[in-house]
């Protein structure tokens, strides 16, 4: 498949940081999680990647696995899934969450990033992209949830940072505001 399938269905292409985090990591079993209706998923399948791909929403689920049946893709597994519970089992090579904690209650974003954690085996990494609210930069958009300044990092200590910025970014739906992003890797024992 050289075509670009998100193209092909209409859908936002895929999160620059994916593409980047691809030239970083060798295809393996990847969890797209908040996949929405694929565009991340789709990509990594396009690398050479096993994708399972989860989202509590069914209709953007049932999007993509229309996609799925229709391209005969056998590399990606869907699930209708609420991120919430906290619950998901890898081990994962690669967890990727671009945009997705901000929609999550606040009282449970730690207990899924320690879930995406534990289920990467080691040497394996997290890519995670969410909005922020600072002094400098208030959050223009009402989001659920927003990290504050290192807040992020802090929760990454002992993993390898490979990337980490808290720079300005714009959204899809044109509005600007300050994003924390990290693709860090697991120690290994």
């Amino acid at each position: 498949m050289t075509f670009d399938l998100n193209s092909r269905y209409g859908l936002n292409p895929a999160h620059s940081e994916v593409v980047d985090a691809c030239s970083h990591i060798e295809p393996c079993h990847a969890l797209d999680m908040g996949c929405s209706n694929g565009r991340n998923a789709l990509y990594l399948s396009q690398q050479g990647f096993q994708v399972t791909a989860v989202d509590n929403n069914p209709s953007a689920v049932n999007m993509l696995e229309q996609i799925i049946q229709e391209e005969q893709i056998s590399t990606i597994q869907t699930e209708v899934y609420d991120l919430h519970e906290a619950q998901l089992k890898g081990p994962f090579g690669f967890v990727v969450c671009t945009v997705t904690l901000m929609f999550l209650n606040p009282n449970r974003v730690q207990a899924v990033i320690r879930n995406m954690q534990d289920s990467t085996f080691e040497g394996g990494y997290n890519l995670i992209v969410c909005a922020m609210n600072t002094s400098q930069h208030p959050c223009p958009m009402p989001f659920p949830f927003t990290f504050e300044e290192k807040e992020l990092k802090e929760a990454y200590a002992g993993w390898e940072l490979i990337k980490y910025n808290e720079d300005l970014g714009t959204m899809h739906n044109g509005a600007q505001l300050q994003f924390a992003t990290l693709l860090a890797q697991k120690p290994k024992s």
